[in-house]
């Protein structure tokens, strides 16, 4: 331990000598969050192509209807557009992407589908589609994650909340009321309460 806090402090005797070397770790830091935001716009601009075309293959089988859906963001608005998705069947191309805009671990994703951490690597590796009643709850976690990120304002503010025991939800956490529909519409009010400015 005494090397490396030996090392910190020669580091900074330099970098109080040499101004370039506190430019340049600047530089690096500054360009490794560059990077980390555009593979985010890339992931982001993927599923709302994924989506985009998973809509429109979903809806062929319906008359008569026609869904705007643009982007991932007008797909979580748009209820009917998300049934007709759910029915076709989630594939797991779109969970992965999903996957990335949502604050639940492996283990999560296993206990809220009833899926072994197994089958759920084998439903990405054999690029399974998921069955309805499973699509059904990815999408409802997609939602909820949606909601919690609008009013936390990021994704790690709202998964802090979701693990911490919260009293207006009986001192659970919210993550394990997430399990069912009903808990899913509790946490669900209790967003909209927080958004609202209603805190218990």
């Amino acid at each position: 331990m005494p090397k490396i806090i030996d090392a910190n402090k020669k580091l900074d005797r330099n970098k109080k000598k040499d101004p370039k070397i506190s430019l340049l770790s600047y530089n690096y830091s500054q360009m490794s969050k560059i990077s980390s935001a555009k593979k985010r716009l890339d992931r982001n601009k993927k599923l709302d192509q994924e989506i985009s075309s998973l809509v429109r293959r979903s809806v062929i089988n319906i008359k008569y209807h026609q869904f705007d859906v643009a982007n991932y963001k007008d797909f979580i608005s748009n209820k009917m557009a998300i049934r007709s998705v759910i029915q076709y069947g989630l594939p797991s191309s779109v969970f992965t992407l999903i996957r990335t805009t949502v604050p639940f671990s492996e283990g999560d994703w296993s206990s809220l589908l009833g899926l072994s951490t197994k089958t759920l690597k084998r439903y990405k590796t054999d690029g399974r589609q998921f069955k309805p009643l499973q699509s059904e709850k990815i999408i409802e976690m997609a939602e909820v994650a949606h909601m919690g990120v609008d009013t936390f304002g990021n994704l790690d503010r709202f998964k802090l909340w979701l693990a911490s025991p919260n009293y207006a939800l009986g001192n659970i956490s919210p993550l394990e009321l997430l399990k069912d529909s009903y808990g899913k519409e509790m946490v669900i009010s209790e967003l909209t309460r927080i958004n609202h400015g209603i805190l218990v």
